[in-house]
């Protein structure tokens, strides 16, 4: 009989998901609570654009059309791409939009029992005679609710949306003593272009945070009020946002995404050779970093507004927080239209805003916090059993605890794809999917649950070493080739993808490079 599978969520792993799975002969349901693909790209804010380079970004079996020349594509052009993907491949009839995925719960085995297990799922497959999925659906329309039997879930929900993260403040210092207006980015972002340039225009703005989006709104508020409502940027810590993708005339990927960047990396697991060339050549790895610093410093004019970061751009690449300045971003800083203001921390008065340390409070109109998303949350809270709860977020002190980040091994008949964060994280999510519909397909077998524990232990070791205080995020971006080696591995495939030695070590590796053997 056809094993079912479910899908939660039609972004772009939901679609990898939907078409790996249906390449080796499974019967995928993909439940959308929005009437669209396309995930956190439905709802943008008017100026966002890809913050990777188009070639990074894209299917390995489906380049973008030539009519698309622009090196960062904006939303409608991404969207069209993706809308063409799931055409190309026929996946919109496997998707049930407007279907809101409720909750999950495991129907077989029970608690004590899987605590006893030594393999996945007890048997070290993928699919269980005993074990089923029940998954409670909700049509967002009607509000009705129907129940599904499946054999196997793929959560596809992504870390960046629909659950904001709102900042916790003292009683009475929260947006409640404020007499004008709290939102969050993802409120903003759903507005259409037309009503958000309403909603900040001739209004004094303060819009918290430092990432893609803060940077972005600023730039949106600056553009609607000029220097006579000046938009103010609340920020904890500076970044290594970047102008560009060439420093000093070089193109970032030869000096980060490629087999040598990675040799001065310590690895996960690695031998005593790896392990003692990592360490040889570690200043070399500084250099790079001091390298780039340089060119973003100069380019951005960083030290005139006081926004060199104390920390190196090493780290930066290894949390995975890269972004992209908007063009002419310091220039309005420099004009006056945006002010950047650093505060470690805040609290709301009537006025506005008060900075920790100082008396006199920021008044404002409007607080836009563009302070980013529950991910976490939102994956422990799909599940019903406070059990699985447990296992799938783990330790507060270690990053999520999954195998090829991927596979919980004590949660069966399950993946979780894109909540690990990459450097293109279309990219990393397509090796994903592919090795998750070779799991499915019985191409190879998971080792023990021990094992994938102390597998899971190492890469924690790792992020912890290489990304400080954002090792939650599971970033891979450092480690890329290497991750995907194993996956390749995994899946028979040779993980060499180059063609020569030369090439093989300086060539940065891209999605063109994992084309089907």
């Amino acid at each position: 009989m056809e094993k079912q599978v479910a899908i939660i969520g039609a972004g772009i792993s939901g679609l990898l998901a939907c078409k790996y799975t249906l390449s080796k002969g499974f019967n995928p349901i993909v439940f959308e609570a929005r009437n669209s693909i396309g995930g956190a790209w439905i709802n943008t804010l008017e100026t966002t654009k890809l913050q990777t380079p188009k070639p990074a970004f894209q299917f390995s079996d489906f380049p973008w059309p030539d009519s698309v020349s622009e090196l960062f594509p904006n939303q409608y052009q991404v969207l069209d791409y993706l809308q063409s993907y799931a055409n190309h491949f026929d996946l919109l009839k496997h998707i049930k939009f407007s279907t809101k995925a409720l909750g999950i719960k495991y129907q077989g085995a029970s608690d004590e029992e899987m605590q006893s297990w030594s393999l996945w799922g007890g048997n070290g497959e993928p699919f269980s005679s005993r074990g089923k999925w029940i998954v409670e659906a909700q049509d967002t329309q009607n509000l009705s609710t129907e129940v599904y039997h499946v054999d196997f879930v793929i959560l596809c929900i992504g870390r960046f949306s629909d659950v904001p993260n709102i900042p916790e403040f003292p009683p009475d210092k929260g947006p409640e003593a404020f007499h004008g207006d709290v939102i969050h980015s993802m409120d903003y972002a759903n507005m259409d272009y037309e009503s958000a340039r309403d909603f900040v225009r001739g209004r004094r703005v303060t819009v918290v945070g430092f990432q893609k989006s803060a940077m972005d709104i600023a730039m949106e508020c600056s553009t609607a009020n000029g220097v006579e409502h000046p938009c103010r940027v609340l920020y904890r810590t500076e970044h290594w946002n970047v102008p560009d993708y060439n420093p000093w005339g070089v193109p970032l990927s030869y000096l980060y995404l490629n087999r040598f960047s990675e040799l001065m990396v310590h690895k996960p697991g690695e031998g005593f050779l790896l392990s003692m060339l990592a360490t040889i050549l570690a200043p070399l790895r500084l250099a790079f970093s001091k390298f780039v610093e340089s060119d973003i410093e100069k380019k951005l004019r960083l030290a005139k507004f006081g926004m060199v970061p104390k920390h190196s751009f090493i780290q930066e690449l290894n949390s995975c927080l890269i972004a992209t300045v908007p063009q002419g971003f310091y220039d309005k800083a420099e004009e006056g239209s945006i002010i950047l203001k650093k505060a470690p921390s805040f609290s709301f008065c009537k006025e506005g805003i008060k900075v920790q340390g100082e008396d006199t409070p920021l008044e404002t109109d409007l607080v836009i916090l563009a302070t980013g998303f529950q991910g976490e949350k939102k994956l422990k809270d799909i599940f019903e059993s406070k059990t699985f709860q447990d296992h799938i977020l783990g330790s507060p002190d270690a990053a999520v605890p999954l195998y090829r980040e991927c596979i919980h091994p004590r949660i069966p008949q399950l993946a979780v794809i894109g909540f690990s964060e990459s450097v293109a994280n279309l990219y990393t999510s397509e090796m994903r999917c592919r090795w998750t519909a070779e799991l499915l397909d019985s191409t190879f077998k998971l080792p023990s649950i021990k094992e994938m524990e102390k597998h899971a232990a190492k890469w924690d070791q790792y992020l912890k070493r290489y990304s400080g205080w954002y090792y939650r995020r599971s970033c891979i971006g450092a480690l890329h080739i290497w991750y995907n080696d194993q996956l390749c591995k995994d899946m028979g495939w040779n993980p060499k993808r180059k063609k020569g030695f030369f090439a093989e070590l300086f060539e940065p590796y891209g999605p063109a490079d994992y084309v089907s053997p």
